[in-house]
């Protein structure tokens, strides 16, 4: 059964969503906002870095790699702390470390402490997105999970957006203290919001006190979200569809721009820009598509797997020296498509836990797509470092990682397709013998 075809069903226990649910999810979405602003600062200062701390491709990519070491290693912590503590305390301290991190790194005076900088940043980094996807799953129908997942994804995006247009600005015209300082401001601002506006979940709809805490807890929790095929097929499709454009972004798209293909720094700015663009109006589609229909979901992911290979391939393997632009701008449309398509990820893993598993299953799947961006960001600097910059090599690291998860989408969607089902039949069951109270609607609890 589709989402739309459940009209406007309510599961036992869904919240009620609106006004109020839109407000306080904002203030959690812009967070996770400026957050990206600072994850995503330094793909437009990677040259200006290398110069900096004077390192060449291996030592730059570094910076990413860390700080994406950092972020996938403790998605599984982070989806944990959440299910307990909830999203204020866990976004509360991500707030104070990401802009701990950026201010940092604006003032690092050598490579080493520039480095600890990101590892911080990424540290606070990685408490935001599921503990948004959390809050979002507390606020808003089960039917909204989609669109609502979507939309703070394009967040995110907005944020690359403000790097690419707004951080490289100001590193250029103010210089590079300056540039990093003066962001690390937008850190302060979400700070006094969150504290005092944010709250958990509506009142009414208190979670489950969680019992039996400490290292078996643990265990179960993980145990049972990883048995799950959904969520397994979930981080896998995350995995398979996040990191082409995420690579591109957060370092080796402005060198490969530049150098290999011999643009202009503003050239190659516009088309970064191009895919964030291209993200935000994908997004919006994609959101709308499997809100509407669940079967749309594998074949969007898997189309997007397909479109990007095909315009990679197609772009490395043009003859000639360089690629033309209209295939550099179909590239990085397609590009854009990348993130909404790791957005379904989450619409595998959602319906195949209960509430109570959400954060640690989102954990799960958030990890996929940073295991393989990190895994890509090293394999890229240590070819181009072996090869004298040769970026067609450096690049093709791509299809290794889509061919390995692309057979592990197709080994796993048969057996969450069938658990699916039958979770759905499960929840119909339940629906249908839970009574409600007289004049209950929309925007009361369960009786």
């Amino acid at each position: 059964m589709s989402a739309a075809s459940t009209g406007s069903l309510r599961l036992p226990g869904d919240p009620p969503g609106g006004r109020r649910a839109i407000a306080v999810w904002s203030i959690g979405v812009s967070v996770y906002f400026v957050a990206v602003i600072f994850r995503t600062s330094l793909g437009v200062a990677g040259l200006d870095a290398a110069d900096r701390f004077h390192v060449n491709a291996s030592a730059l990519s570094t910076f990413s790699i860390l700080q994406l070491l950092v972020y996938a290693g403790m998605q599984i912590p982070v989806g944990l702390l959440v299910d307990r503590l909830g999203t204020k305390k866990v976004l509360t301290l991500g707030v104070v470390l990401f802009t701990a991190g950026q201010l940092g790194f604006a003032f690092s005076p050598s490579y080493g402490s520039a480095l600890a900088s990101r590892a911080l940043l990424g540290c606070g980094d990685a408490l935001t997105f599921i503990s948004v996807l959390r809050l979002g799953t507390r606020w808003f129908p089960a039917r909204r999970g989609p669109m609502v997942a979507q939309l703070a994804g394009l967040a995110g995006m907005a944020g690359n957006l403000v790097s690419t247009l707004v951080i490289a600005r100001l590193l250029h015209g103010l210089g590079w203290t300056a540039a990093f300082a003066g962001s690390a401001l937008a850190g302060l601002v979400v700070l006094v919001l969150m504290t005092l506006f944010l709250k958990d979940h509506p009142e009414g709809f208190d979670p489950e006190p969680v019992t039996h805490q400490g290292a078996a807890y643990v265990r179960r929790q993980i145990a049972a979200s990883w048995r799950e095929p959904g969520t397994r097929l979930g981080m896998w499709v995350h995995f398979t569809t996040q990191f082409p454009a995420m690579v591109f972004l957060l370092l080796w798209g402005l060198p490969f721009l530049v150098e290999a293909q011999g643009l202009s720094r503003a050239t190659a700015g516009e088309l970064l820009t191009l895919v964030v663009l291209s993200n935000m109006a994908v997004g919006l589609v994609y959101g709308q598509l499997v809100a509407r229909r669940n079967a749309a979901r594998l074949p969007l992911a898997l189309g997007t797997v397909g479109a990007t290979a095909l315009l990679w391939a197609a772009t490395l393997l043009y003859p000639g020296d360089r690629a033309p632009m209209w295939l550099l701008v179909a590239l990085c449309a397609v590009l854009g498509a990348c993130g909404p398509a790791s957005m379904i990820g989450f619409d595998f893993a959602r319906p195949a836990n209960p509430a109570e598993r959400q954060g640690t299953a989102s954990g799960i799947t958030n990890m996929g797509g940073f295991v393989a961006s990190m895994t890509t960001l090293f394999a890229i600097g240590v070819l181009l470092d072996a090869s004298g910059n040769d970026y067609t090599l450096a690049f093709s690291v791509v299809f290794v990682l889509q061919a390995l998860g692309l057979s592990q989408i197709l080994r796993l969607r048969g057996r969450a397709a069938v658990r699916e089902r039958e979770r759905l039949v499960a929840s119909r069951v339940q629906t249908v013998h839970v009574p409600v109270a007289a004049g209950g609607g929309p925007g009361q609890g369960p009786a």
